[in-house]
Parts: C-alpha cells; sequence; structure tokens
C-alpha cells in the first residue's frame, strides 16, 4: 500500500502537469488555427472583391445591350422583316444571357434571379408585342411598337435588375 502512495507522488503531479501542458498546446495551436484561417479570408476577399467588381460591370453591360432600346438600334435593319426582327432579338438576348452566365458564380442567388427574370421578361415582352403585327411587314412597325409599349412601363425589368447590381456591389465595396 506504502507503495502505491509513493508511485501516487510522482504519478498524480506528473498527469496534472501533462494535463496542463496538453490544455495550453491545444488552445495555442487552436488559436493558430483560427489565426491563418482569418489570414486566408481576408486575404480571398481582397482578391475577390475586383473579381465581384467585374462580375458586376458586366452584367450592367448585360442588361444594356437587352434593353429593348438597345437591342432596336443594333439589330434592326432597312429591309428587315418584323418576323426577322423578332427572332434576331430573341436570339441576341439568349446568347448574350448565355455569354454571361459564369457571372452567377460571383453573385447572390438572389442577383441572379432578378437577373433571369430581366432576361425572361424582355423576351416575353417581345413576343407579346410582336404577336399583333404582320410578320412579314418592315421592321420599323414592329419596333415602333416595341418602342411605344416600352416607354409605357412603369417600371423596366432592365432598370430593376441594374438597380439590384448597384445595391449589390455597394454591399461588397462598403463590406
Amino acid at each position: 500500500m506504502e507503495a502505491l502512495l509513493e508511485i501516487l507522488k510522482y504519478i498524480l503531479p506528473a498527469l496534472i502537469v501533462f494535463a496542463t501542458s496538453y490544455y495550453i498546446l491545444k488552445k495555442l495551436v487552436d488559436n493558430q488555427y483560427h489565426l491563418q484561417v482569418l489570414e486566408f479570408k481576408n486575404k480571398y476577399s481582397k482578391e475577390a472583391i475586383p473579381l465581384k467588381l467585374q462580375s458586376y460591370e458586366r452584367l450592367i453591360l448585360f442588361c444594356d445591350r437587352i434593353s429593348i432600346p438597345n437591342l432596336i438600334m443594333r439589330l434592326k435593319t432597312k429591309e428587315m422583316k418584323n418576323i426577322e426582327l423578332k427572332n434576331v432579338m430573341m436570339i441576341s438576348v439568349q446568347k448574350e444571357f448565355e455569354h454571361n452566365i459564369a457571372q452567377q458564380l460571383y453573385t447572390s442567388t438572389k442577383l441572379w434571379e432578378i437577373i433571369s427574370l430581366a432576361k425572361t421578361d424582355v423576351m416575353s415582352f417581345i413576343e407579346l408585342h410582336s404577336n399583333n403585327i404582320d410578320p412579314d411587314a418592315l421592321s420599323i412597325d414592329l419596333a415602333n411598337k416595341l418602342l411605344t409599349e416600352h416607354h409605357k412601363l412603369k417600371k423596366d425589368p432592365i432598370d430593376l435588375a441594374i438597380l439590384a447590381i448597384r445595391e449589390e456591389a455597394k454591399i461588397i465595396l462598403n463590406a
């Protein structure tokens, strides 16, 4: 029994020292790990901000390119028929969207939904207002109809999308 107490005299303090050392070293390693994670996040965010801003620039350009007045100005020719103008506008909107689809990587899910809805609204607008016009008449008829109806819109989906892009960019810049 006395031998057991002698052994405990040495083992118990050694266990206390070991446990204390283990606890202190674990805390030190955890703190170092958290510090490295913070440094990595800080470095990533500094590198990611320019990429995000570039993405927002591209999305604003996309919105500008698919706006009704700009589509008409860019795509309409004198000898074009209404059906040709409609088709070339629909194809152009879809191609612009496909060209910028990777930008969703740098935006929030909500912003990407707004961009997608703006594209869909533009295509629906073109489809809706081209239905009542003679497809074989000159494209000036469709162009005038689209511009007239576009000016009547209270809320242009493209303007709303651009506003959403600007708001998200402000959040990134002020963070």
